[in-house]
């Protein structure tokens, strides 16, 4: 998995922010987009600092590109989305094909996880697939 500056079209990548924070507001801490093989953060609050370890954590997100086929016949339906709660923040990730984002948050609610769901989801379907 490598950081791509460049992965992203810059007009994706505003509709993506755009619609991140008018779901979430301020709480939004940061924006990652990703593929199975390369990813980079199109977003980060600038009262934070830039010194997350990226990597690692694309890296567990991608592995939901897995987990969708594995959950593909269930019973319980079609995957939509992940959230993740932790101590001082939540992730929320949304993989739609062969790209995902996920999302970091200060506080969020369950109904707030899924506005932010279906727009990022929107977003990517409304946006052409790369090459």
């Amino acid at each position: 998995m490598s950081e791509d500056r460049d992965l992203i079209d810059p007009s994706l990548e505003e509709q993506l922010v755009s619609a991140c924070r008018t779901a979430v507001g301020d709480s939004l801490r940061s924006i990652t987009y990703f593929t199975p093989d390369a990813y980079e953060q199109v977003y980060l609050r600038t009262d934070l600092e830039a010194d997350a370890d990226l990597a690692a954590s694309v890296e567990h997100e991608a592995a939901g590109f897995r987990t969708q086929m594995a959950y593909a016949d269930s019973e319980l339906g079609g995957y939509q989305y992940t959230l993740r709660v932790f101590e001082n923040g939540f992730v929320t990730r949304v993989i739609d094909g062969d790209r995902g984002v996920y999302i970091t948050t200060d506080g969020i609610t369950v109904r707030r996880s899924r506005e932010v769901t279906e727009a990022i989801r929107s977003t990517l379907r409304a946006a052409p697939t790369a090459d």
